[in-house]
């Protein structure tokens, strides 16, 4: 007998006798039916017998002695009578021979203990126990002749869950049918007593080792009777220790099993969790299976799709779709069933099923329409309609909703005195208990309200907060927008990206508000990543795979203009204002899309399309203006606004957005790094650099998250400064911000100052020239620069024949020394 095909502890007794036959010993071998007992004491006698040692395999009779040379091996000790088991104990108590008894931990009778108790005196008991991996690879490999594929060791100790007897079953069956192989255990079932039979049915059909519900189940006294039954079938083999099921064991006890008997099973096992509040799933999925019927197993299969919309299972329809087969009521489960298809992500479904309610709101208790209209109003705010989403709230308010779920809307659509009164109103009067949603809601409420009226960080800290109480999947589904967006929105305009990218990671982590909220996270930290310049993390978040909400598609078209605005590409920048165009005509202003709105202005401007979102700056305006100009949310529009205006080449017309961002310095470090950039981008483009204010105003930005503009100001700066070593400064702290500077025609103003009289050759170069020059350093060719500038390659050929000609260079490559010295020294 090969021992790596034993267990653990079998093997390790094998070496021994095999190491050293003649010494005395006391082997107590104790192991379930299965496990390996009889195999392990054919090889103890194989062993002694080819050391010439006399092997006796039957237990003396009370009275008889035993050779002293004589080795006893008794299998099954536990099926003796008792008086051949207390001889079997005084002899392990005497000195001869050798002896060795294998028995089943279960039923041990008082004289099986004695004897156990004896021989554990003598040396520590052999318990059996499963095979692991290598040791069904080894048995794999006696039975079927070679090394086996590791699919089908994996697959045989899935099934058997290490079982010995039962991996011999299935290696040996290996070319048979699957229901020949059920059939064969099937047959030793039936020898089993009624009770066993029993238990392992429950387990089969999903019923958990709980003496709660197996004792109604099974129709057992009490719960000893249960923990008797599981020992039982244990020691049987038929189960693992503790109650685990054994998926072979499973399959051959539902094909014994007459149909009609186990949907019985799985029904009364339904009906007990249901009564119980406890997990209906599998045993709803059985039923599903098995076509069952009728008013008890619709309410199964409802509470079925309860349970799969809490934990995020993906049948939950199907389950309520089943209840209405089995006789519930459409309308009843509609609230539902809308719930379920908003966490799924299909938005048509849930308004289908949410109208459905609405239409019959006297048909379906409050709190089934409640439960629709949050519905509703969540997906009408994905699809850009808060105005009609805060008109939900409302309403459901007037059926004791809760008043917090309506503040993000009405504060988002400008309804400032709603907001406030509804965090200051009185409680209703059914107020229920608190829970982790309504404590979210309560924070989200706060949170959004403050970032209006109070302070930033404060609002910050309560979405941030609200976050960490919904991270559990799915209770953010019935929001307008979940509590880690808003918190990721207030805090990029805190200027605090690590806070933001922090909160909507960990969302991700936790499915938070489902398939559909997952899009809008991940479109978020490709802003956040857009900010920070990492624009190939950024553009990948652009590939969410499936068509975007129009609250989504527009914060992915402003991302998509944003990126190419960045990357100074005029191709991709046009594509991206094509797509754009068409989002943003489909999403109404609302307080929660003025970032992507404020980066649509700058391409607008840069393309002069100004009319495309003129109509929405007028809204936004007026928006802001009913909630006081709360300068968290306004920052970013006149951030926008300032470069609009250099866009147009008119400065002055940034003046108003550069005073409101200097007005709110004192109370915002993000405004006040704003305002010092926009100041100094003004100045840069009268051509009034001064490189260390430039430095500090790009280092702010910086530090606030505006990277790319940090380095875009200094980068532009160091092009436009008379002053070497200042420029060789600035071009250093805009390669420090990760910024390789393109600089396009529309960005710069044609009107820097002439050369003064005197001046040295690198003076005589034209702020065009100086254009052409940094790109041509990039390694463009003429083509690519004309259609980064906007005039033709004839021209830029025709620029770098002047500059060569003005710095006197005898060849390309001394071109490209003095042009280095100019622009990267």
């Amino acid at each position: 007998m090969n021992a790596s095909t034993l267990a653990d502890g079998a093997r390790s007794v094998l070496r021994d006798i095999a190491a050293d036959p003649v010494t005395a010993r006391r082997i107590d071998v104790v192991g379930p039916g299965g496990y390996g007992k009889t195999t392990l004491l054919a090889a103890l006698a194989a062993a002694w017998a080819d050391a010439g040692v006399p092997v006796r395999r039957d237990a003396p009779a009370p009275g008889e002695t035993l050779a002293p040379d004589v080795a006893l091996v008794v299998d099954d000790a536990h099926l003796l009578p008792d008086d051949r088991l207390r001889h079997l104990t005084a002899l392990a108590a005497g000195d001869a021979g050798r002896i060795v008894v294998a028995h089943r931990p279960y039923p041990e009778s008082r004289a099986m203990a004695a004897l156990g108790a004896e021989l554990a005196h003598r040396g520590r008991p052999v318990v059996l126990g499963v095979l692991d991996r290598p040791g069904v690879a080894a048995r794999a490999e006696l039975l079927l002749g070679g090394r086996p594929d590791p699919d089908v060791v994996d697959s045989v100790l899935r099934r058997t869950a290490g079982i010995p007897a039962l991996v011999d079953t299935l290696l040996g069956a290996h070319s048979a049918a699957e229901a020949s192989v059920l059939a064969q255990l099937g047959y030793a079932l039936e020898e089993l007593p009624p009770g066993v039979r029993d238990l392992l049915l429950a387990r089969a059909v999903g019923a958990p080792v709980d003496a709660e519900l197996l004792v109604p189940l099974l129709g057992l006294p009490g719960a000893d009777a249960v923990d008797g039954l599981v020992v039982a079938a244990w020691a049987e083999g038929r189960l693992l220790a503790g109650g685990g099921a054994v998926p072979l064991v499973s399959s051959a006890v539902l094909a014994r099993t007459p149909p009609a008997a186990a949907v019985e099973m799985r029904r009364a096992l339904a009906e007990i969790e249901l009564d119980r509040g406890g997990d209906v799933l599998g045993a709803a999925r059985g039923l599903l299976r098995a076509g069952a019927t009728g008013k008890r197993v619709a309410a199964v299969f409802a509470a079925a799709g309860d349970q799969a919309v809490r934990t995020a299972a993906a049948e939950a329809d199907e389950f309520y779709e089943a209840a209405i087969r089995a006789g519930a009521a459409p309308l009843l489960l509609a609230p539902r069933r809308a719930e379920a298809a908003v966490i799924a992500g299909d938005l048509d479904v849930a308004l289908d099923h949410a109208d459905l309610v609405l239409d019959n709101v006297d048909g379906v208790e409050d709190s089934g329409a409640r439960r629709a209209g949050a519905v509703a109003a969540a997906v009408l705010a994905r699809r850009g309609n808060l105005a009609r989403s805060a008109d939900l709230y409302r309403w459901m308010s007037s059926l004791g909703g809760s008043a917090a779920l309506a503040v993000p809307a009405l504060v988002g659509t400008g309804a400032l005195d709603e907001a406030r009164a509804a965090l200051t109103g009185p409680a209703p009067t059914d107020r229920r208990p608190p829970t982790l949603r309504s404590g979210a809601e309560e924070l989200t409420a706060q949170g959004v309200l403050e970032s209006v009226v109070g302070a930033p960080t404060g609002a910050m800290s309560k979405l941030v907060r609200a976050a960490g109480l919904l991270e559990p999947p799915n209770r953010a589904a019935l929001l307008t927008d979940t509590p880690a967006a808003l918190a990721a929105l207030v805090a990029v305009q805190c200027g605090e990206l690590a806070v933001a990218q922090s909160v909507l990671e960990r969302a991700e982590r936790a499915g938070l508000g489902g398939c559909g909220a997952a899009v809008r996270h991940r479109l978020l930290l490709g802003w956040i990543a857009m900010y920070r310049g990492a624009h190939a993390t950024a553009r990948a978040a652009l590939d969410v795979g499936r068509p975007l909400e129009p609250r989504d598609e527009l914060l992915a078209a402003a991302l998509e203009v944003a990126l190419a605005r960045r990357a100074s590409d005029p191709a991709a920048l046009m594509v991206g204002w094509a797509r754009a165009r068409e989002a943003i005509v489909q999403h109404p202003v609302d307080l929660f899309v003025l970032q992507p709105l404020s980066e649509l202005r700058v391409a607008a401007a840069r393309l002069r399309e100004q009319s495309w979102v003129a109509p929405h700056l007028d809204e936004a305006a007026a928006l802001l203006a009913r909630l006081g100009n709360p300068l968290l949310w306004a920052a970013p529009l006149h951030w926008a606004g300032v470069h609009a205006a250099m866009f147009a080449q008119n400065p002055d017309a940034a003046a108003p957005d550069v005073a409101a961002l200097e007005a709110g310095s004192s109370t915002s470090r993000y405004a006040a790094a704003m305002a010092v950039g926009a100041r100094q981008w003004l100045l840069v483009l009268r051509g009034e650099v001064d490189p260390a204010a430039v430095e500090a105003a790009a280092r702010g930005l910086h530090a606030v998250g505006l990277t790319w503009d940090g380095g875009r100001l200094a980068g532009q700066a160091a092009i436009r400064t008379r002053d070497k070593k200042g420029m060789a400064s600035l071009l250093g702290t805009a390669r420090a911000l990760h910024v390789v500077e393109q600089v396009t025609a529309v960005e710069l103003t044609p009107t820097a100052p002439a050369p003064a009289p005197g001046s040295t050759p690198e003076d005589v170069l034209s702020d065009r020239e100086r254009e052409v020059a940094a790109l041509v350093l990039e390694g463009l060719t003429y083509k690519q620069i004309g259609e980064q500038l906007f005039i033709s390659a004839k021209t830029v050929e025709h620029h770098v024949a002047r500059m060569r000609q003005r710095l006197g260079s005898g060849s390309r490559g001394e071109l490209f020394a003095h042009l280095r010295s100019i622009v990267r020294t």
